[in-house]
């Protein structure tokens, strides 16, 4: 028998098996510290060690209390706000923001508390690669570390991350799964045959109407398959024709900041997500590990959000992950009524924000393909 087509003989029909190696029987399974992973494909997060949540302890930053002040609204800045609105819209004619008359300036400040939680969490994961080197770091050279014993350097507080380790000492060889140990697996598309029937002639060697051998195939009825290039099989993507797989654990560790954000309540027809998109004047901070409840602010809804806040955090962040850093704010931001006249008739517009921002609903001189809306 041709060794050769015994070989290709010997390449299973493998498309359709599974890319996955959860299935596979892992001898590492039972690694210490890595006893409940991604299994099944559901995910499994590791709490903090209890010593960790015993070890915040008591102690806390004296609050920040800041020095502020809004500046106060003239009828220049005002119209300066309208005019620099108004050329930024396609749709919106400048006339009327450089002829109205200024009528009345209503200027408020409102609250804006919030709460900042920098946790990070980790979660630990078979995953695997083609084996392309002799040194595989298995349980022969120790004990797997734990999750939480992995030292990382922390990336910048207050801003989200992922990153993916390898876990030391957790790799062991496999046989690829998908191609079963044998590197290729049967074209899909010749069925392992490395031709294919000539789409000209039908695989009759000749074209019907002429009565003449086929060029397309030389007379053979077939062709060379184009998506192997006749070798009847292709290599393993899984493996990269390497045949085995280095298994081994993978720790991937994400650290996210989660903001809890309240706006005193206000009677202003104006919408209240617009005062999440622009800043204000700082009048209070406190960051530390754990922050404590803002208590005796002058507005109650602070001090009631902020109680809430840390309550909400702490329940849905300590048990699950290790909170880092905790930020509380107080910010004050200025919002200005400015009711106004235009060819006789009363509108209205608000500026909010310290970069004075602009929000409108009836502006006078407003245009819909090129014509004036009324």
């Amino acid at each position: 028998m041709d060794p050769e087509q015994n070989e290709k003989d010997s390449i299973l029909d493998l498309e359709t098996e599974p890319e996955s190696p959860l299935s596979l029987s892992i001898d590492l399974e039972q690694l210490d510290g890595h006893e409940r992973t991604l299994q099944d494909g559901e995910e499994r997060r590791f709490p903090p060690p209890s010593d960790f949540l015993r070890d915040l302890g008591e102690q806390r930053n004296r609050p920040v209390p800041l020095e502020h002040r809004i500046p106060t609204m003239t009828e220049d800045v005002a119209r300066n706000a309208l005019v620099s609105f108004v050329n930024s819209k396609c749709c919106y004619g400048n006339k009327a923001a450089g002829e109205l008359v200024i009528q009345d300036l209503r200027q408020l400040t409102l609250y804006r508390y919030r709460l900042e939680t920098f946790n990070e969490s980790r979660l630990s994961e078979w995953t695997f690669e083609p084996l392309t080197s002799n040194l595989v770091d298995g349980p022969q050279n120790g004990t797997s570390p734990r999750p939480w014993d992995i030292k990382v350097q922390t990336p910048p507080l207050f801003y989200d991350d992922t990153r993916k380790f390898r876990v030391p000492h957790s790799s062991l060889v496999k046989a690829c799964h998908k191609c079963h140990g044998h590197g290729r697996y049967k074209c899909s598309g010749c069925q392992g045959a490395g031709w294919m029937r000539c789409v000209s002639c039908s695989g009759t060697r000749q074209r019907r109407k002429q009565q003449r051998r086929c060029q397309m195939c030389s007379g053979t009825g077939r062709k060379r398959c184009i998506t192997c290039s006749g070798r009847g099989n292709k290599t393993c993507m899984t493996c990269q024709g390497e045949k085995k797989l280095l298994h081994f654990k993978q720790l991937i560790i994400t650290w996210k900041n989660n903001v809890f954000e309240f706006v005193s309540e206000h009677q202003l027809d104006f919408p209240g997500e617009l005062l999440s998109k622009v800043n204000g004047e700082n009048v209070f901070k406190d960051e530390n590990v754990l922050v404590y409840p803002i208590i005796d602010f002058p507005k109650p809804e602070i001090s009631l959000a902020s109680q809430r806040a840390i309550a909400e955090h702490n329940a849905a962040f300590t048990a699950s992950s290790r909170i880092l850093q905790q930020r509380q704010t107080i910010e004050l931001i200025p919002i200005t009524e400015v009711h106004y006249q235009y060819a006789g008739k009363t509108y209205l517009y608000f500026i909010y924000g310290l970069e004075n921002k602009v929000y409108t609903l009836d502006y006078p001189e407003r245009y819909c393909c090129g014509c004036a809306i009324i």
